[in-house]
């Protein structure tokens, strides 16, 4: 073999040797950019990106390579999913980096939070397999730390939904008689005073006088003709009704001893088209509709009337089935029942709380100050009316409020099976799901609570620990809570979170701790001072989450902790 041909194989075996046969160097730093960096937490992971730029003449043809991205921290680690690439001669399904020239691969990684990983790093594992060879290469160091403002979230701050008490100490009654007329006539018969409507009536205004509890509020009578004949002829026939009736009212009230009655009052409505309408479309006349159309077509009393005479032999069931129901005296009693007064309630509660209704002894709850108390009134109301949901709802709330969740999961359940379609119980079942981190329950238990007023700011924070935040933001409202302000906060709309934290009614440690990150976020060297020292005088453990929270990395905060 001569020269030139030893020259040729040697040359080619360099090349063979440098794009597969040769050991994969290490990777570089460099190589690698993480998004975001440092990373963060996002509802109750860490998920970030791991961009890998490999450059030409690096990677072997033959060599493929598995990544393992480590989050390092406390002397522990966690591993992502290991993710793989390879070189162009490898037979498999991963993505290919070209020897010649480089190539870029996208690493996804995934952490479940915990609240160490605010100091820690990120580090990328190689293991190589490159023909029957295996070997690992040195870890990389790719990010610093997570910054975990999203984990500030908190279900347990979220309160619970109350089913109100229908406790009112004034409850209107209206009770009333019609007194019947012949047509073209006004005066009352003996037999219209002799009804059972009326002497119930009668009977209601009379007891009424006579009872502490009930109070006559308003006696009212209106007067009526129907709406056939001349428009002077039944204006004077209404008038002379209400008068009569009026009469009558008066004379009654005086032989009966009722003195107090509030105001009488007394009016009259000459043609009663409105009631007119309202009989015929409830009415069972053929042609009904008609009539309805004639009403809605002529507004002039007197052309209404001609066009309904018009029609005959309508007019005739008219005549016989509606128009003496319009010919009538009301007499309406308002009459107010007087319910227990606060003070008659609490002294119910502690004597004799079985002499309180449901109602009653629900409303006492809100009477009493301090969540023990009302522990006390729910857990009575529970046991007088076990049947009555809210009781065990409301019970439920407080120990929610108490940081019981086992007893309030409970009672919040019992309330559940007492009353199915109840929303209330479902939404705390559904702060219960959410506290526990079931998110599938948490959302189908809201769900079952659509409508409820209250709801709002539990979606709100289970939007947050899902990871949405704009769906927090929206959720939340105007809210002016803790949660509502972070969700603002990590949805960057710091203009806004500032005016709900400064809106929070009674604000806690956690409030002072989420405007000094604010005031971080916003370059305010001035609040992220003032706001920590407070937070950390109100809650001390504060401190330390502080040291390491990498929002404030860039102030000096040495002084305060």
């Amino acid at each position: 073999m001569n020269s030139k041909n030893l020259l040729f194989l040697a040359a080619s075996g360099a090349i063979l040797l440098t794009g597969c046969s040769k050991k994969l160097n290490q990777f570089q730093a460099d190589y690698f950019t993480v998004n975001p960096n440092p990373l963060e937490v996002v509802g109750d992971r860490v998920p970030a990106t791991v961009t890998a730029r490999v450059p030409a003449k690096f990677f072997v043809k033959n060599a493929q390579v598995t990544v393992t991205p480590y989050l390092c921290f406390n002397g522990t680690e966690v591993a992502s999913q290991p993710y793989s690439f390879q070189g162009e001669k490898v037979r498999g399904n991963a993505p290919v980096i070209n020897y010649d020239n480089g190539g870029t691969v996208t690493i996804p990684v995934m952490y479940d939070y915990q609240p160490d990983m605010m100091k820690s790093e990120l580090e990328l594992a190689f293991d190589v397999r490159q023909g029957n060879k295996q070997y690992v290469l040195p870890r990389v160091k790719v990010a610093n730390g997570v910054i975990a403002t999203a984990a500030l979230a908190d279900a347990s701050t979220v309160t619970p939904a109350l089913a109100p008490d229908k406790f009112q100490r004034i409850i209107n009654e209206k009770y009333n008689a019609d007194i019947h007329f012949l047509i073209n006539q006004a005066n009352i018969r003996d037999g219209q005073l002799k009804s059972d409507e009326m002497l119930a009536l009668n009977e209601q205004i009379k007891n009424a006088s006579g009872d502490a509890s009930r109070e006559i509020e308003e006696i009212n009578i209106s007067s009526y003709a129907s709406p056939e004949g001349s428009l002077d002829l039944n204006t004077r026939l209404a008038e002379s009704r209400e008068k009569n009736t009026s009469v009558y009212l008066k004379n009654k009230l005086k032989k009966d001893n009722v003195t107090e009655f509030g105001e009488l009052t007394a009016n009259f409505t000459p043609e009663d088209w409105e009631g007119f309408q309202k009989l015929v479309a409830a009415s069972n006349i053929q042609d009904k509709g008609l009539i309805l159309s004639v009403l809605s077509m002529y507004k002039d009393p007197e052309q209404r009337e001609r066009e309904i005479r018009n029609l005959s032999s309508i007019f005739d069931q008219l005549a016989d089935q509606i128009l003496p129901q319009l010919r009538k005296s009301r007499i309406t009693a308002s009459i107010n029942v007087i319910g227990k007064s606060d003070e008659e309630i609490m002294n119910y509660y502690r004597t004799n709380p079985s002499a309180l209704s449901a109602d009653e002894i629900l409303y006492a709850a809100t009477l009493v100050d301090g969540n023990g108390e009302k522990m006390q009134v729910y857990n009575k109301a529970a046991e007088l009316y076990p049947n009555d949901y809210r009781a065990f709802n409301d019970l439920g709330l407080t120990q929610y409020v108490a940081g019981d969740y086992d007893a309030a999961k409970a009672n919040f359940a019992k309330a559940s099976r007492i009353a199915p379609n109840a929303t209330e119980p479902q939404m705390n079942l559904g702060l219960i799901s959410l506290l526990n981190k079931d998110y599938r329950q948490a959302n189908q238990k809201f769900g079952a609570a659509a409508g409820l007023e209250e709801l709002n700011d539990a979606m709100g924070t289970y939007y947050l620990m899902t990871g949405d935040a704009n769906a927090a933001v929206n959720a939340f409202g105007n809210a002016k809570t803790n949660n509502a302000a972070l969700a603002q906060i990590l949805a960057k709309d710091y203009s806004k979170a500032k005016s709900t934290l400064a809106g929070v009614t009674a604000p806690n440690a956690m409030t002072y701790y989420l405007t000094a990150v604010l005031g971080a976020r916003t370059n305010n060297d001035t609040m992220v001072n003032n706001n920590l020292r407070q937070a950390v005088k109100l809650d001390r453990s504060l401190a330390e989450k502080a040291a390491k929270d990498l929002e404030f990395q860039n102030f000096n905060i040495s002084a305060i902790l």
